[in-house]
């Protein structure tokens, strides 16, 4: 990759906007459907945000809440709230009412930022929760101090008399959760620049540059292009959710926009190669096609490789709590080949160990769990010390000292050239449509339902890279008087969908009389997976 221009590094993230305002006022910071926002405005109407919410007590520390569908009045607010000393913690604005209020509740969060369309859920979630002010609602919308954003302009440009260390909390991203305990991913300014700073210098990222923001604000994917696109004083293109979904939309706007680099989920990229109109468009001036959060089909990799000749390919790898530590610029790929790409090898800086069952490395060419030492790591699961310590490993040096590595789970195999192929989860967590999910807390939600005597939660490749949650359930004898002989597969969806992201709702669920068992009496997930494998329709994908 090119070598972007020599950056001074910053030490908290408003100063990387800052730093792009007084550089270049004009050059356009975000867009959205041909809106734009200069750096300049952005400096200002952040700087409005975060005096509002001092005014109202948001100090150093205190979690405001992003609640709403994208925008560049969002993306303005995130900025305020960190601006103000605060974490911004977004919330995904399709999840049920139960999911939206835990957050709330566990972060503590009487400060929100939200949208007309929210509304209504705003109003019910006020009443539950102590809710004080929400931006982006128009006063008579909840029983909360309603601020609507032409009154929010208003308050002071001035910059707020705040002053931050990379020690202090930047945002709090939330795990999918259910009636289980979802884990909210701490990250302070000084890990999530020390992902930015590497991420904007490996890519070259430069201002010239319009990146898109396709991931929602709650999926980590977003970090990369949010604070890589700021530190490098670069254009954000935002993708609304709608376009995100509609491919034809999708490669549109990236023709509308001249993006030059795309950062997408696999699953994106698929659809926008095959439902995407690529024959009608015009995306020479894509330079950079950057990918994570799950595996790419190679053979769909190899084709839209060759459909955006001028463009290089670069895959991503890393769990939320650690941002990003591996990356791999995809060579070209054989055509007689399908076996999946590797993740790469570290960004500078970065360690890494594979260890086996025992903590005990293992040889370059064994599978082993994947480990990771890094500035960008996490600070902790959000009031989880527990969950917390279980993510990490402790090193002694030989100076006394400590190394502390994460545990991604992961399994790997290190090459003998330092790179790493990916092989598998270690655990129940999977990604489906990129969104990362825990199967366990899915089974909890299902298993919830009074005449549900067991459930049995399994993911299935679809055949485009990613994977389709499924579920079978016994119910219990007799149940609750008759009702048992009301409960259908649809209506224990149902009773899933008002616990769960939308993501994590499986596509279907099946009432069995029993569940397949391994030799030790468990659940025989393999056993499941295969029998669905055999079914034709599991490999056909839904939305």
């Amino acid at each position: 990759m090119t070598a972007p221009p020599h950056r001074e590094p910053v030490r908290v993230i408003p100063e990387a906007i800052t730093r792009a305002a007084t550089a270049a006022p004009d050059h356009a910071a975000v867009t959205m459907l041909g809106a734009t926002l200069s750096y300049a405005e952005l400096e200002r109407r952040s700087s409005a945000v975060a005096n509002l919410l001092r005014s109202r007590g948001v100090g150093r520390g205190d979690r405001v809440g992003l609640f709403a569908h994208k925008s560049i009045e969002l993306l303005v607010a995130m900025h305020g709230a960190m601006k103000a000393g605060a974490a911004y913690v977004p919330i995904n604005p399709d999840a049920p009412t139960g999911y939206v209020r835990h957050i709330l509740e566990d972060c503590e969060i009487r400060h929100l930022v939200s949208g007309r369309s929210k509304r209504n859920a705003v109003a019910e979630l006020s009443t539950q929760v102590g809710l004080a002010t929400c931006l982006g609602l128009e006063p008579g919308d909840a029983p909360v101090e309603c601020v609507g954003w032409e009154e929010v302009w208003t308050s002071p440009h001035h910059d707020p008399d705040v002053t931050l260390t990379g020690d202090d909390l930047a945002y709090i991203i939330f795990t999918s959760g259910s009636t289980g305990r979802p884990k909210g991913i701490i990250h302070t300014h000084r890990s999530a620049l020390a992902y930015a700073e590497v991420a904007a210098a490996t890519f070259g990222f430069v201002p010239d540059d319009r990146i898109t923001n396709h991931a929602p604000l709650n999926f980590d994917l977003s970090t990369l292009e949010l604070f890589g696109g700021a530190v490098a004083g670069a254009t954000v293109a935002i993708v609304p959710e709608g376009h995100a979904r509609l491919p034809a939309s999708f490669s549109q706007l990236l023709e509308d926009e001249r993006v030059t680099v795309i950062n997408a989920v696999p699953f994106a990229l698929v659809q926008l190669l095959h439902r995407g109109a690529l024959d009608d468009r015009d995306l020479r001036a894509i330079r950079l096609v950057l990918f994570g959060g799950e595996v790419y089909p190679t053979r769909d990799l190899r084709t839209l490789m060759a459909r955006l000749p001028h463009a290089r390919f670069g895959n991503v790898y890393g769990p939320a709590e650690v941002n990003g530590c591996t990356y791999l610029i995809v060579p070209d790929l054989a055509a007689d080949s399908d076996e999946p790409i590797s993740i790469g090898g570290l960004y500078p800086g970065m360690e890494a160990m594979v260890v086996d069952e025992h903590d005990r490395p293992v040889a370059p060419g064994d599978i082993g769990e994947l480990l990771i030492r890094s500035d960008a790591h996490m600070l902790g699961y959000w009031r989880q010390p527990l969950a917390t310590e279980r993510s990490r490993l402790r090193r002694t040096r030989p100076d006394g000292g400590e190394d502390v590595f994460y545990r991604t789970g992961d399994l790997v195999i290190e090459q003998s050239d330092g790179t790493y192929s990916f092989v598998g989860r270690g655990d129940r967590q999977i990604k489906t449509r990129g969104h990362r999910v825990e199967l366990d807390e899915i089974e909890t939600a299902i298993g919830s339902h009074p005449e549900v005597e067991q459930a049995v939660v399994y993911a299935v490749p679809d055949g485009d890279g990613s994977q389709l949650i499924e579920a079978v359930v016994t119910l219990l004898a007799g149940g609750a008087g008759d009702a048992a002989a009301d409960v259908d597969g649809q209506a224990l969806l149902r009773h899933a969908a008002a616990r769960l992201p939308k993501y994590a709702v499986p596509r279907q669920i099946r009432i069995v009389s029993s569940v397949p068992r391994t030799s030790t009496g468990k659940a025989d997930r393999i056993a499941l997976v295969e029998a669905a494998m055999r079914n034709t329709d599991t490999h056909t994908p839904t939305s």
